[in-house]
């Protein structure tokens, strides 16, 4: 198999990215594409003592920065390393393209630059996140701002498949993100697609509330883009400084450092649980071809990790299975 991966993308680029691809190739025997100079490539990993066997280099200039709009990788910077990774990909160069670079731009790219799953309205920034019990996804975490009921149906379909094909879990639980539990609980929007995912084939559960998501409700959470973010967010910030404040209990005085000591492990097990490097960052689905999104501040571990999902997904056969179930949708 052969992975395209941006070089470039994200904050510890190139070096925590190269160095990740390096401990893919070594554990999954695989090929990589790396896009981006390749003349600073070849000098971090000289510097660094990074073996680059199995690994080739497509020279690009260019870099799509954080603070680009997201229709550069298609205008303004289509020599960039983002935008020569969906390139390569669309034109089968490899499986499947990794980057942990700018979202905007990639789902932009992803969207116009790849073809869409025949019958997707729209692909989605699908996380998968830490909970209670286990992990969950939440779909869409970002890319669609303003959805139609259809819309996340189509994301309830692509979510299930991906936590059953890739995630391995049997006949996942599909929530929708709501105010309430009751039917009639939302607007418009969600009272309408509460009745679809009702009346599907799916494993519906109902609504979700917002305290009920870290509790593992459900396997795939769906909502709209704007919602989704802004759970992502909250999600992210609260773990953040949950985790700073357990640090200043534990070392702010001799009797938090003894404490500390005693259950050092439990501490650690839980820090895991809740580390967003052990899922690598997200799929992007709903395109024809596999694209994922990595953490912007990416170490080498999650690059490996974003690897091996990705590598799952190419073997799972997840978007000829997305594409199969939609069909029968549509003919239902």
């Amino acid at each position: 198999m052969k992975i395209i991966v941006d070089a470039f993308g994200g904050d510890n680029a190139p070096l925590e990215i190269i160095k990740g691809c390096a401990d893919a190739v070594k554990e999954f025997n695989i090929e990589i594409i790396l896009t981006g100079n390749k003349r600073t490539i070849k000098e971090v990993a000289a510097n660094n003592k990074i073996s680059l066997e199995h690994m080739s280099i497509v020279h690009c200039d260019e870099v799509i920065t954080m603070d680009d709009d997201a229709e550069s990788v298609l205008k303004a910077k289509k020599n960039s390393s983002m935008a020569v990774g969906l390139k390569l990909l669309n034109e089968d160069a490899g499986q499947a393209f990794i980057s942990a670079g700018n979202s905007g731009a990639l789902c932009f790219g992803a969207t116009l630059g790849i073809k869409r799953i025949k019958g997707i309205k729209r692909p989605a920034f699908a996380p998968v996140m830490p909970s209670e019990n286990g992990f969950f996804m939440l779909i869409d975490g970002g890319a669609n701002v303003e959805c139609r009921p259809e819309m996340l149906h189509q994301f309830a379909v692509m979510g299930s498949v991906y936590m059953e094909k890739v995630m391995k879990i049997q006949d996942p639980r599909v929530g929708l993100a709501n105010v309430g539990t009751e039917e009639h609980k939302g607007n418009e929007l969600y009272q309408n697609t509460y009745k679809i995912l009702a009346g599907s084939k799916l494993n519906f559960i109902g609504n979700v509330e917002g305290r009920d998501i870290p509790k593992g409700a459900c396997d795939v959470l769906v909502c709209d883009g704007f919602t989704g973010n802004l759970i992502l967010k909250m999600y992210e910030g609260v773990a953040l400084t949950l985790m700073k404040q357990i640090k200043h209990i534990f070392a702010d005085s001799a009797k938090g450092k003894l404490a500390a000591a005693l259950v050092m492990n439990d501490i650690k097990d839980f820090k895991t649980r809740f580390d967003y490097n052990t899922y690598g960052g997200a799929p992007i689905l709903g395109t024809s071809k596999p694209v994922f999104k990595a953490h912007g501040d990416s170490k080498a571990r999650t690059i490996t990790n974003a690897i091996r999902l990705m590598i799952d997904y190419v073997n799972a056969e997840a978007i000829d299975e997305i594409s199969s179930s939609l069909k029968s949708v549509k003919e239902k």
